[in-house]
């Protein structure tokens, strides 16, 4: 039982580590989505209507992941993950570049996740 607590304890903690992510990153690349600022220019390119679907994209990232801050089901955080670590690492194929900072950015939050989901999967057969 002990040792069901110590891995459920990680478990919160990643979540909760998974979804400040996402907020960190999110709050300045929203901000600057709406504000056009500079450097968003050089990372997304011309303002355009990509970069408000993006916009659009991110910011339901960033609603989702806050309100998942307050839930107690760890299932409901499961989706959000899956879909970003599936997007995020597809991203270097899309750009056609590992270099680029969004793709280097995509692929550390995307390793973060799958740890994360890792867990949550784990937890789960736990409970079956």
């Amino acid at each position: 039982m002990q040792a069901h607590n110590i891995s459920f304890f990680m478990l919160k903690y990643t979540i909760r580590l998974s979804l400040f992510l996402n907020i960190a990153v999110l709050i300045p690349v929203c901000a600057g989505l709406l504000s056009d600022a500079l450097w968003i220019a050089d990372v997304y390119g011309p303002a355009s209507a990509a970069r408000g679907i993006l916009l659009s994209i991110y910011g339901a990232i960033l609603i989702v992941s806050t309100a998942l801050l307050f839930s107690r089901d760890v299932m409901l955080v499961a989706p959000l993950l899956l879909i970003q670590v599936v997007y995020k690492l597809t991203t270097p194929f899309s750009v056609g570049s590992f270099s680029n900072p969004v793709v280097i950015s995509n692929l550390v939050i995307a390793t973060v996740h799958i740890v994360t989901l890792s867990l949550i999967v784990r937890e789960n057969r736990h409970q079956t």
